[in-house]
């Protein structure tokens, strides 16, 4: 299986300096200071970057469970809502999904997208989280 590497440097003190996170594919390099992070301010922070991972995986691994179940999908879309809370910590994360999916019953949709939350490696890696909800939406 693949390996892959990101990175990240930081300069100068927590409030007052900045970094650069850059993935190892090249495909995006870009700023994060205290206030991407903890504010509003311009750039992008670790957990928006967990976000984007989390609804990635979810979504394929979604969409590999359906196939396996013989109604491929046309479409899954997914969004992850990361909170990061006072420590800091990340305490909840909520994933929203919406799906095409032509000859699913609604029941075995739900069912596979609850394993799908369970199951895909980036929610395995984020087992500390307290709190992952899902909501699930069969679009017809």
């Amino acid at each position: 299986m693949a390996i892959r590497t990101s990175e990240a440097t930081w300069r100068g003190t927590l409030k007052e300096g900045s970094g650069l996170m850059k993935l190892g594919s090249g495909l995006y390099e870009g700023p994060f200071t205290f206030a991407s992070r903890f504010e509003e301010g311009k750039g992008t922070n670790p957990e928006e970057l967990i976000g984007a991972a989390h609804a990635g995986c979810f979504s394929m691994f979604l969409s590999a469970l359906l196939t396996e179940n013989g109604t491929p999908p046309t479409r899954v879309h997914t969004t992850a809502t990361v909170h990061l809370e006072a420590g800091p910590t990340i305490r909840k994360i909520e994933l929203k999904c919406e799906a095409e999916v032509p000859g699913v019953e609604e029941a075995r949709f739900q069912e596979l997208a609850a394993r799908s939350k369970a199951e895909c490696p980036i929610s395995k890696a984020l087992a500390a989280v307290d709190e992952v909800t899902l909501t699930a939406r069969l679009l017809r």
